[in-house]
């Protein structure tokens, strides 16, 4: 269970993109934390300097700011170490649908660029992020890998193409490569500011500050919501992960089935707040309902999550309650 038992060979060093990011952040503090080498890569375009700042205190980070879609700036990130984690990516389906061109250049081309570079300075795992919106419109629950439908947006597209570049390389040039598909991710560093926020820190921001949230929809679509500690785990163990595995994709969930309004009234409760939500349309481009089958990443990953979505909210909760910067509350 878990990933604090994982061991790698002394002096191992990983590379993260996107290492400013929510989830890369997370990623780097467990790593460092389990006393391996890391190697932060960020443009800070969505990341945070915070989230740099945190641990430039280790002797065992070093932080590289940069972009993906330069090449050379991927090859100097890439040398010299075992494994890629490459969390760098805009994400959020409503922003793609508004900026196609810029989701082509950053999640298909900087990904490629990744992959080229990880071959040329022999990685021996390359590690990525998906998503679950590849399934597009496919309507079977739970989702499952080879089952996918038509894609709804620019945002799935690059993932899907990515999945595809990365079972070229592992096929063409022996990259192992291991692409994980995650489910609606929660937890610490999740940014609540912007329009395009994560539903679940938005919330619990809004309702913190006694504000009224708007819900997208008539709040019963459904999410299998994913606590990080889950992805951290996932990352770790694909990199451990068989090479017959390699060139594939994997759901990366607790295989669980929330709905929006029950995590709304969840929250109320816990946050003893009695405020209603507006609800506002529906947004163009959203999958229904969420759930994933997690046997094939059981399977082939090992991958045992041990954090389920009230275990995970739980701990959500009193970060941002104490994180009063985020928060804005006095």
């Amino acid at each position: 269970m878990g990933y604090q038992h994982l061991q790698f060979p002394e002096g191992t060093k990983f590379l993260v993109t996107g290492s400013a990011g929510f989830i890369g952040s997370n990623l780097v503090e467990s790593i460092l934390n389990l006393g391996y080498h890391v190697r932060g890569l960020d443009n800070l375009s969505t990341g945070k300097r915070k989230n740099v700042d945190l641990f430039l205190h280790y002797s065992s980070y070093e932080f590289m700011e940069g972009d993906i879609r330069d090449l050379e700036t991927c090859m100097k990130a890439c040398d010299g170490v075992d494994y890629v984690l490459h969390q760098a990516a805009w994400g959020s389906v409503p922003r793609s649908i508004e900026l196609p061109l810029l989701y082509e250049e950053i999640n298909v081309k900087g990904t490629l660029n990744m992959l080229e570079a990880a071959r040329q300075n022999g990685v021996k795992k390359f590690v990525y992020a998906s998503s679950s919106s590849v399934y597009g419109d496919e309507p079977t629950l739970p989702k499952q890998e080879g089952r996918e439908g038509k894609l709804l947006s620019p945002y799935a597209l690059t993932k899907k193409t990515d999945e595809e570049y990365a079972m070229l390389y592992t096929n063409l040039y022996g990259l192992d490569t291991y692409g994980l598909r995650y489910f609606n991710v929660f937890g610490k560093r999740q940014d609540p500011d912007g329009a395009y926020a994560a539903v679940i820190p938005k919330f619990i921001k809004q309702l913190l500050n006694n504000e009224q949230p708007v819900i997208n929809g008539d709040g019963k679509q459904s999410r299998d919501f994913t606590y990080i500690e889950n992805v951290i785990e996932a990352n770790l163990k694909a990199c451990k992960a068989s090479s017959e595995a390699a060139g594939q994709a994997f759901n990366i969930a607790f295989g669980g089935r929330e709905y929006l309004i029950d995590i709304y009234y969840d929250l109320l409760k816990a946050l003893g707040k009695d405020i209603e939500p507006i609800f506002g349309t529906p947004r163009t481009g959203d999958i229904r309902h969420s759930n994933a089958d997690i046997s094939k990443a059981r399977e082939m990953l090992e991958y045992d999550p041990e954090w389920s979505f009230e275990k995970g909210i739980e701990a959500a909760i009193d970060w941002y309650k104490e994180d009063l910067e985020v928060l804005k509350v006095v």
